[in-house]
């Protein structure tokens, strides 16, 4: 029997509250660490500045312990502070000549690389992607939008997966809406909470349920004035999850920009009718008007309009429900998604990649 492959992966903490982290703890339900030897390093937590600097030194000096034994780096990479945590992890990799995979998952990467960056940051992003052998997105979409950037022999497409609940959602008769993420203006709560106001008018009995963390004080007050049809849920479990999801029929992400959000497929794995944006990834997952809606982004008029369109007739809301969970089922199964990603690795260490 072969020996197990030594992996170490890196990304944020896996108790933070993000998209990564949640990726990474559905591969760890999944049995990847069961198929590799996996060793997995918290560079980011939440936190003050101090403990940040602190858990980015110590796991610095972590990595430093575990290189010897490393046969492949997986990188956990977003856009901004994420790229230059993880530079120093990469850039000490490959000067010992170790393996190096890069999983971008940030949504916002285009704008970090073409409006936060000169070309002399762009073209340290660039020498810095391209120092692995391997690199990892979530779609077609940006597949084409690194193609510039990265070696395009060294991209490969694998998608975010979830596990799938055994039981599907029973009941799509409440006006209850859910949305878990973010609080912020780029997540598209500010249209989303007009939206609400505008549908009470119809459905008076409309409740928009938020689970995340507020970092925007303006949209948090705007809420608190909705109060009557808004109700703040803070970041909740996995089983206060499951419960929200089976008492709203509605999932709504009205983002302005996103790579493969594990939320959407979380609900759409239950059996919620979805309401999205047609940004980043987003289009690859939901067929608009067959396993969900897809609207513009920042369009307050348009996303209230849905909404009510999906309240008023409760037989196509079931059967966009219904069809989403059969989408998720066959194409975004975690332990799927681990047999191919544990592939990868197998083929890194055969040599099937480019330097």
């Amino acid at each position: 029997m072969d020996a197990k492959l030594n992996v170490v992966m890196i990304g944020a903490d896996r108790s933070v509250h993000g998209g990564v982290s949640a990726v990474v703890n559905n591969y760890y339900k999944a049995g990847l660490d069961k198929r590799v030897n996996l060793h997995y390093i918290g560079t980011m937590v939440n936190g003050s500045k101090f403990r940040k600097l602190l858990r980015a030194f110590t796991s610095y000096l972590r990595f430093l312990t575990v290189l010897p034994q490393m046969d492949i780096l997986h990188v956990n990479m977003a856009a901004d502070a994420s790229f230059y945590r993880k530079k120093i992890f990469i850039d000490t990799a490959a000067f010992f000549h170790k393996k190096i995979l890069i999983h971008e998952h940030g949504g916002d990467f285009q704008s970090f690389y073409y409006e936060k960056n000169n070309e002399s940051g762009r073209r340290l992003i660039r020498k810095t992607l391209n120092k692995a052998q391997v690199f990892v997105v979530l779609s077609q979409s940006w597949a084409d939008f690194f193609k510039p950037i990265v070696n395009k022999e060294k991209i490969v497409i694998l998608e975010n997966a979830v596990l799938i609940p055994p039981e599907p959602k029973t009941s799509y008769n409440d006006h209850n809406l859910l949305f878990l993420g973010r609080l912020c203006k780029e997540k598209g709560i500010e249209e989303l909470l007009d939206a609400v106001s505008i549908i009470s008018q119809k459905y008076p009995d409309i409740r928009l349920y938020l689970g995340g963390i507020w970092e925007d004080d303006n949209l948090k007050n705007k809420a608190d004035a909705l109060k009557k049809h808004v109700k703040y849920l803070g970041w909740i479990n996995d089983k206060k999850k499951e419960r929200c999801m089976e008492k709203c029929s509605i999932f709504v992400l009205p983002t302005y920009f996103e790579g493969q959000p594990i939320s959407l497929l979380e609900a759409m794995a239950k059996g919620m009718t979805v309401v999205s944006t047609e940004v980043g990834g987003i289009p690859q997952i939901v067929t608009s008007g067959r396993d969900g809606i897809l609207i513009p982004p920042k369009d307050t008029q348009v996303l209230a309009k849905s909404i009510c369109e999906l309240l008023d007739d409760t037989d196509t809301k079931k059967q966009l429900g219904i069809n989403a969970r059969d989408r998720v089922t066959q194409s975004y199964n975690i332990r799927e998604r681990v047999d191919e990603l544990v592939a990868i690795y197998a083929n890194m260490m055969q040599g099937d990649n480019y330097e």
